[in-house]
């Protein structure tokens, strides 16, 4: 194989992991921009310094995106496979940013990922089990950060109730600093791996590398520099939907939503499953908004939302599944 195929594969993965940074900068940092904790353009710089450094901590979630989806040394289109891919989650994640829609990066990417794989190689080729626990993790976190949210909202209520809201806001303000570099940090813990996860799958496929379970550190470190340097840009449209359009957030609530979306994504981390950041934080947003009170909530919003979760994997499947079939009758 020409090493210049390698490289297309390699520059498509970052620039996925570049958009994933823009694309996901709102996920991590909408609360306390929204509530005036944090000015835009400290915020994002933050959380492009705690996306990197999060990023380089931590190697589980490549690793089992690099084999999980399916064994990329038993693939004879390997490369094209995860061309089809990266160009489909790609595809995805510009067009969902352009209409300001928080929709899953981990999705599009796993999506794509399965598309590819079962147009390319077949059904047979999918690795059932690493598959089916990837889809536990992205469909069970969101679920589990609802009741994180709700918890500590409910728990916050009633600790502070005999508070004056003036007070608790200037107290929180400040601590939704920290809880937004904790989110920024464990946000990068988790979706900078995925890229770092499809570079080792193409190199296993391309015969460079003989398995997934070794993250190059030159993998990792220009993973880590994409994805930082996608959040700097930032996504000022999803920050509007994440921050304002779902219900009016006050620094308590952000502060919960922050801890609890943080806490669930730096567990699945550690256990190295992927979830999805966006999924997550939303869904702690609107546990927090629920337990807060439960009409202040604009559920017509987050249905929306909840629609773009659900058609994100069949979608990115079928437009990865149309990226292999043009490689294939172009170059193959």
């Amino acid at each position: 194989m020409e090493i210049y195929v390698l490289w297309i594969v390699v520059f498509l993965a970052l620039a996925f992991d570049f958009i994933n940074g823009f694309h996901d900068t709102a996920n991590a940092i909408a609360t306390s921009v929204s509530t005036r904790a944090i000015k835009p353009k400290l915020a994002v710089l933050m959380a492009a310094v705690m996306n990197f450094l999060g990023a380089i901590t931590f190697t589980g979630v490549a690793k089992m995106i690099g084999s999980g989806v399916a064994n990329p040394a038993d693939l004879e289109f390997g490369i094209e496979i995860v061309i089809a891919a990266l160009l489909s989650a790609i595809a995805w994640n510009l067009i969902t940013w352009w209409f300001g829609i928080p929709s899953s990066s981990s999705h599009a990417l796993i999506g794509s990922l399965a598309g590819a794989v079962i147009v390319g190689a077949g059904m047979s080729s999918l690795n059932a089990s690493g598959f089916i626990d990837i889809l536990k993790a992205l469909l069970l976190s969101p679920l589990i950060a609802f009741a994180m949210g709700f918890l500590l909202m409910w728990i916050l209520k009633r600790v502070f109730a005999k508070s004056s809201p003036h007070t608790i806001n200037k107290g929180f303000r400040g601590g939704q600093v920290i809880t937004a570099m904790f989110q920024s940090f464990s946000h990068g813990t988790n979706d900078a791996q995925k890229a770092m996860g499809i570079i080792v799958f193409a190199l296993v496929a391309a015969g460079v590398q003989e398995n997934t379970d070794h993250i190059p550190f030159w993998v990792q470190l220009s993973a880590a520099t994409a994805m930082a340097l996608g959040t700097s840009v930032g996504g000022w449209k999803i920050i509007k939907t994440m921050g304002t359009k779902i219900f009016k957030i006050e620094p308590i609530n952000g502060f919960a939503a922050d801890i609890g979306s943080a806490v669930v994504i730096l567990t699945a981390t550690l256990i190295h499953l992927p979830v999805s950041t966006t999924h997550v934080i939303t869904s702690s947003i609107l546990g927090v908004g629920s337990a807060k009170r439960f009409s202040a909530v604009r559920w017509g919003v987050a249905g929306r939302i909840v629609v773009a979760w659900f058609i994100t994997i069949p979608i990115t499947a079928v437009l990865a599944m149309f990226f292999f079939w043009i490689i294939k009758a172009l170059f193959l």
